[in-house]
């Protein structure tokens, strides 16, 4: 157990630095204290640059009052989860790097953010029409599970993954990152808040008074420009003859 007293966030985080990776090249303090969106359950987001370390890992910390998340990278694992990241289009580390205040510098930070911020600026892969398609089926299939439900627990999950891809094909259709948990309304109002009021208002109204409309109404929408919901034709994985 680390000390107990809390302290102001930057400085808590150098003396965190300090104690435990006082060796480190680079270090950087990102996260919702960042982002001036803490509240009162708010960690300390802390990515970490050390030559010295084989291999990259996580770490869990209480200490100068904060819980503490250490993201702890050699100089050459970073672009791994960069890679990673990108592939998954949920720039997670680009971002904790881009947005994240200096806590060490020996001359590594700079070239790291300009690394993260050409990945972001970018965005990510373009999906193929087959991925496109593959995606129509998927929420072919959830809607006409949701639209046919009546049974009001299965319908609360139906309506959990219809959302996820929901937010995944309108992002990736129009070449923009994703989230996940609480990044998937964030990512959503980057692209259009508009769009992320009208998402938030049909599952809101759906949790809270069974309707379905509005949901099924959305989801459609966002079909149509591609040819609708997609069922007869598909297959996946059958050879070409």
């Amino acid at each position: 157990m680390g000390d107990t007293k809390k302290l102001e966030p930057i400085e808590a985080a150098k003396r965190f630095i300090n104690k435990h990776f006082p060796n480190c090249q680079g270090a950087v303090l990102a996260g919702s204290v960042v982002r001036g969106e803490a509240t009162h359950t708010s960690d300390l987001d802390i990515v970490i640059f050390d030559e010295s370390i084989a291999s990259a890992y996580r770490e869990s910390f209480i200490d100068f009052g904060w819980a503490i998340e250490a993201f702890v990278h050699n100089l050459t694992s970073y672009q791994y989860y960069f890679q990673m990241d990108f592939q998954n289009a949920k720039p997670s580390l680009q971002r904790m790097v881009l947005e994240g205040i200096p806590l060490r510098d020996e001359g590594v930070v700079d070239s790291i953010k300009k690394e993260a911020r050409v990945m972001l600026e970018n965005g990510p892969e373009r999906w193929t029409e087959e991925m496109i398609r593959t995606r129509l089926y998927f929420i072919t299939d959830a809607l006409d599970d949701f639209e046919g439900c009546k049974n009001r627990a299965e319908e609360l999950f139906i309506a959990n993954s219809l959302g996820e891809l929901i937010h995944e094909f309108v992002l990736r259709t129009n070449g923009c990152w994703i989230g996940s948990s609480k990044w998937i309304i964030r990512a959503l109002k980057q692209y259009d808040v508009k769009f992320t009021e009208e998402f938030i208002e049909a599952f809101d109204d759906f949790y809270k008074t069974g309707d379905k409309s509005k949901v099924i109404l959305l989801s459609e929408r966002v079909l149509e420009p591609y040819g609708g919901r997609l069922f007869e034709g598909f297959s996946s994985g059958k050879e070409k003859l």
